[in-house]
């Protein structure tokens, strides 16, 4: 077995956590895999992977260089897919990362359709609402809500989300409703903190043409956006939110809009990719059919 297949073992392996699974994919068997791994070990003088009768899982030493074998990899793709039809039909492993409710509710429900277009790219898609680290964790291209802070990252914005500030009837009932944005400081939010720790993300409402920033307290705070409007309707305090998010329970009474004189700033979303990624087709295509998706969804970027 030749380096590069080997590389496409290992890969396999780490992802599959199994060498079973991983032999499968890759049509060898499985007495083969384990033989390359071997060979690939004693090449590098290091173990690599530490072995169980359930599951497969890297040292640290593996998980090092399974990092660098999926940039090399990816960039030895986008080198190939510079030339000949495969520009223009980019294939391979494309690795995205976004929150959980971005997936579930504008792409996953929108992605046979990309498959459909572009059959021969595979996908790997993470949800969360950490930051990531796109070169260390072999990651193309990362959706986020909210400004993008990193400026060292290729950013293309997807589009702009209107906001709504709502809560459960139960907490209105307790706490009263709202009047005038001037009166939240009085009432509590559910707080939302990024994976950094930073919880600052006051209220924002346009008061007489201008932005205006309303520091609300609470008792909880969380760093989920499913958890933020779960916390919302079990009656947890107000959440400014993106609307498509809360559609349903603004419809159906579980939650209500308040302050709604008032505008909400749209918050913008945005595709993150290092700059080495910027010229590959298979990240290329991929963000502009996400900004085809957003623009149908939200109305294009702001």
């Amino acid at each position: 077995m030749d380096r590069l297949d080997a590389l496409q073992l290992f890969i396999r392996i780490v992802e599959q956590g199994s060498f079973s699974r991983a032999a499968d994919m890759l049509g060898m068997p499985r007495a083969s895999a384990t033989h390359a791994i071997k060979e690939l070990e004693t090449r590098l003088g290091t173990r690599l992977l530490e072995r169980s009768t359930r599951h497969v899982r890297p040292t640290l030493d593996g998980q090092a260089y399974y990092e660098r074998c999926v940039q090399v990899l990816s960039d030895l793709d986008d080198a190939e897919a510079a030339f000949g039809h495969t520009a223009t039909s980019p294939r391979g492993m494309l690795r995205v990362d976004m929150s959980g409710s971005q997936a579930g509710r504008v792409v996953l429900p929108r992605i046979p359709e990309f498959h459909a277009l572009y059959p021969d790219i595979e996908l790997m898609l993470s949800s969360g609402d950490r930051l990531v680290d796109l070169v260390r964790e072999g990651v193309d291209v990362v959706i986020r809500a909210g400004m993008p802070r990193d400026v060292d990252l290729v950013a293309r914005t997807l589009g702009a989300m209107a906001q709504v500030v709502c809560a459960s009837p139960d907490y209105l009932k307790t706490a009263g409703t709202l009047r005038h944005p001037d009166e939240l400081p009085a009432h509590r939010a559910v707080r939302f903190f990024a994976s950094s720790g930073n919880a600052d993300y006051p209220f924002e409402l346009e008061v007489d043409g201008q932005m205006r920033r309303y520091d609300v307290g609470g008792w909880l705070s969380v760093n989920d956006a499913e958890a933020y409007s779960l916390a919302a309707l079990r009656g947890c305090g107000l959440v400014q939110v993106p609307r498509f998010h809360v559609e349903e329970e603004l419809a159906d009474g579980r939650l209500v809009e308040v302050l709604a004189d008032w505008t909400s700033p749209a918050m913008p979303v945005t595709a993150l990719y290092p700059y080495r990624r910027q010229l590959s087709p298979r990240v290329r295509v991929f963000v502009e059919w996400l900004v085809q998706i957003y623009a149908q969804r939200f109305g294009g970027a702001a």
